[in-house]
């Protein structure tokens, strides 16, 4: 028999957006007390809303429509239906991107949606900037070729911001004095625009390194990509790598999963270092880039995880992972087995796009940096017993509570929206 599972309830909110659909990454905590988060919309003519909570009051109110945001109200063209990004603070502003959130599915996989009659392709996806005192949005730039932004960094001391393109896999920066966008190529074949020898995964986070302006991202078949701001150019790191043994064995032209790509990174101040997860084995691993080193620590999965020795329910990993406001704490939202009558009930054994195998059992993972400190705070559930799926966000706020963006059911329906979990043990 399983033991017991700690559990935890979540708080729901509602944002009063009746097409809110999955949203990846797309929030963040900010220096004014508020967690800002995006709803994204899978519709054609529906775009995503960008929304506030302020913690201190309970009160949520929506901040835009993306697609207004971007200067399309009129076009007609394919909304503006996801921001798929972490937001960075810089200067009272909130820097983010835009991506597409309508699609066609072609051989089990996501492609960028043929517009309905009378309304025209994608238009590419924008970086924004969101002064959080006015309220006002700005457009810095659109990328070329139609393409979603897929992720995005910035480097606030340089004024640069970083970012990978959808489908194909472009890594682009954009120079916020010059207002200057260049493309620095492509490092993933055709993306996951390509087939059989042509399809890769595409890396969804970027480390910045804010000594020197160095930028990183990997591929799926594990090489450790880093952008030189003193050459204003893009090279593989020679020294070390990301295709480890116990990552598992992977195809990178293969799709359903990142393959030896990270899943979710952060810089760690304190040790000029990069910590991430790699996503379909759970693996915290933590990447030197002065001595070009990967150096895996252990399984940040859920204790019930480990102890089945499964893989991530969500078949790409959960990108719920950030630092607590104290700089030095790990928080990892990621799933689990569901057992019924001592049974584990078994789902998809793959799948060609990012979605979930089965029923997930979220679970709340915090690690304390400098103490190795690995705590389980056990499953979350909502008040009436369900549990939270498609988790792929997170922002942790000023007093240690963790949000999140879930599906919920509400009026019959099944939506996305704002969620907010305390551990009961003090964190820091």
């Amino acid at each position: 028999m399983q033991p017991a599972e700690k559990r935890l309830t979540a708080r729901v909110y509602d944002s009063g957006f009746a097409d809110a659909h999955d949203t990846y990454n797309g929030m963040g905590a900010a220096s004014d007390g508020k967690i800002y988060y995006v709803l994204s919309s899978e519709k054609h003519d529906v775009a995503a809303v960008m929304c506030s909570l302020d913690p201190a009051t309970g009160q949520v109110k929506r901040l835009g429509d993306l697609t207004e945001a971007c200067g399309e109200k009129d076009a007609r063209a394919i909304a503006q239906g996801k921001s798929h990004v972490t937001f960075v603070e810089s200067n009272g502003k909130l820097y983010f991107a835009t991506h597409l959130g309508f699609y066609s599915i072609i051989d089990d996989m996501e492609k960028p949606g043929v517009p309905p009659p009378g309304f025209q392709p994608y238009r590419g996806g924008h970086l924004l900037a969101y002064d959080m005192a006015s309220g006002k949005f700005e457009s810095l730039t659109i990328v070329p070729n139609r393409e979603g932004i897929l992720t995005m960094n910035m480097d606030p001391r340089r004024g640069r911001i970083y970012g990978l393109t959808w489908p194909t896999g472009r890594f682009f920066r954009y120079d916020l004095a010059a207002r200057e966008l260049k493309d620095l190529g492509g490092f993933f074949e055709r993306g996951e625009n390509g087939k059989g020898a042509t399809y890769r995964t595409i890396c969804r986070s970027l480390a910045v390194d804010p000594e020197d302006g160095s930028v990183y991202f990997t591929t799926g078949e594990g090489a450790i990509h880093r952008y030189r701001y003193d050459r204003d150019g893009v090279e593989t790191v020679a020294g070390d790598d990301m295709k480890k043994d116990y990552f598992g064995l992977y195809d990178p032209t293969s799709a359903g999963h990142m393959a030896y790509n990270w899943r979710q990174v952060i810089w760690y101040a304190a040790e000029k270092r990069v910590y991430g997860v790699h996503g379909n084995s759970g693996y915290l691993f933590r990447f030197d880039p002065r001595a070009e080193r990967v150096e895996l620590l252990q399984r940040i999965t859920s204790l019930p995880s480990q102890r089945s020795g499964m893989y991530d329910q969500f078949s790409y990993g959960y990108l719920g992972f950030t630092l607590g406001p104290n700089g030095r704490t790990l928080h990892y939202l990621t799933g689990g087995p569901v057992y019924v009558d001592g049974k584990r009930v078994r789902g998809k054994d793959s799948t060609g796009k990012g979605e979930s195998k089965g029923e997930e059992n979220l679970h709340l993972i915090t690690y304390d940096i400098p103490t190795t400190r690995y705590t389980d705070h056990g499953a979350i559930f909502f008040g009436n017993g369900d549990r939270p799926a498609y988790v792929n966000s997170i922002a942790v706020g000023k007093d240690g509570t963790v949000y999140t963006l879930s599906r919920v059911k509400r009026g019959g329906r099944t939506v996305t929206d704002l969620i907010g979990v305390k551990p009961e043990a003090p964190l820091y």
